[in-house]
């Protein structure tokens, strides 16, 4: 009894110390991949040979802007502007949708699972968030336009918000995914 007790105590202690590890490992490559990332979009000899923040900004307000005309609003794009009838909206990194898409995706990299589960992750997730930011800066637009007292209001505490949650709980459905599927392997 006293040995089948030790080889419990052991495999516990044994478990936890690869936790801990596990847990080392993916904040060290998530640390490091975000580096990576903003040094990507925001270093200067990168930006001079492609500026990945402008293309995407450009592409969200591009789609931003017909869809709310498509939705009846008056619209055009300019650059990272978006212009309606008594408004325009300037959509930044961190409005654009980029910054939770990056937040996600590292932390599906780091996670560790097999690459096509990463690959399914980033690629589900980076759907889900830009759709949800896209309606956001739709949802944004109307209340310039028809609650204009209360847009920095909604803007900064209840979009902003918005985005974080839904970036959080779309990597906690991918966490879900990846371990389902490493239980169905076994």
């Amino acid at each position: 009894m006293a040995i089948k007790k030790n080889k419990i105590h052991k495999t516990q202690d044994n478990q936890r110390v690869e936790n801990g590890l596990s847990i080392r490992r993916f904040a060290f490559t998530y640390l490091i991949l975000m580096s990576v990332f903003f040094i990507l979009i925001g270093f200067d000899p990168v930006l001079k040979l492609i500026d990945i923040n402008g293309l995407y900004t450009h592409a969200v307000v591009w789609i931003t802007a017909k869809l709310l005309s498509v939705l009846g609003i008056a619209s055009a794009c300019r650059g990272s502007v978006i212009d309606l009838s008594y408004l325009s909206l300037d959509v930044k990194f961190g409005c654009n949708g980029l910054e939770a898409v990056m937040i996600y995706s590292v932390a599906v990299i780091a996670f560790p699972a097999p690459w096509k589960k990463k690959f399914a992750g980033v690629s589900a997730g980076f759907v889900v968030i830009q759709v949800v930011n896209i309606m956001r800066i739709i949802g944004l637009a109307y209340s310039g336009i028809y609650a204009r007292n209360y847009f920095e209001y909604i803007h900064t505490y209840m979009a902003q918000g918005i985005m974080i949650a839904i970036s959080l709980g779309v990597f906690f459905i991918y966490l879900n995914y990846a371990r389902l599927m490493e239980k169905v392997a076994q």
